[in-house]
């Protein structure tokens, strides 16, 4: 079964970090991520734009329309994606507990969502 690892950040809560926080913290990452590599079941990861690069499509009068920026309502945004190959959801959720943002930046916000995939076309 594969499943989508959604990292989510706190853009105002991360602004408000001193540089020298943010790269403390951010120099912790590849450590991680190599970690979850090293599994074999990481399939994909990938850190996404800034939120004000983004764009949305969507369907409208038989077109689609395509506007500027998420539109979530939450506080949170997604920062980062991973898709991993697990055997079980136990197997997925100790990987998935290895990215950085399960294990780190609290200060900001960070978290991951794990949403299993009913439906995967792969590369």
């Amino acid at each position: 079964m594969k499943y989508l690892g959604l990292a989510y950040y706190t853009p105002e809560a991360f602004a408000a970090m001193t540089p020298e926080a943010v790269e403390s913290l951010t120099r912790q990452c590849p450590a991680l991520d190599e970690k979850m590599q090293a599994t074999g079941k990481m399939r994909v990861s990938a850190s996404l734009g800034e939120p004000h690069t983004r764009r949305t499509l969507r369907p409208h009068g038989g077109r689609t329309q395509v506007s500027d920026g998420p539109y979530t309502e939450a506080k949170e945004v997604v920062g980062g994606l991973f898709v991993i190959e697990a055997d079980s959801e136990d197997e997925a959720l100790r990987i998935a507990s290895m990215h950085p943002a399960a294990t780190l930046g609290e200060e900001c916000g960070w978290t991951v969502e794990l949403v299993p995939l009913e439906f995967y076309r792969g590369w």
